[in-house]
């Protein structure tokens, strides 16, 4: 049983989608690695992070729309999924992050909300 070759367009686009994806991946780890603080390294590397996924998603909707000569739209329901979860996910590590540092009594973290509307 042979499977059948998606055409050589097709081909090249997904080709050039996952070298960007690749390209946003290896841009991201650099940016974690170069970024010193654990607030800074929330934000970039998610941001870009979320842009490889974007093209990894395209090329395989590119991919098998081809292959299969219809659209093959199933495929985004991976890039749906994560741009509901990431932004969620980072916001509930940076307060994590936040309440810890506030229990090491870093003198640079905000105070809670709640001890700032008694205070008024």
């Amino acid at each position: 049983m042979t499977v059948p070759a998606a055409p050589l367009w097709a081909q090249c686009i997904v080709a050039v989608l996952l070298v960007i994806s690749g390209l946003l991946a290896l841009l991201a780890g650099w940016g974690l690695s170069q970024l010193r603080d654990y607030f800074l390294r929330m934000h970039p590397p998610a941001i870009v992070t979320s842009g490889a996924a974007w093209c990894t998603s395209l090329a395989a909707v590119v991919y098998f729309s081809a292959l299969h000569r219809h659209l093959a739209l199933s495929t985004w329901l991976i890039i749906i999924l994560l741009a509901i979860t990431v932004p969620i996910t980072n916001m509930l590590l940076a307060r994590a992050a936040l309440f810890r540092r506030r229990q090491q009594g870093d003198p640079k973290m905000p105070a809670p909300l709640q001890s700032q509307r008694l205070e008024e």
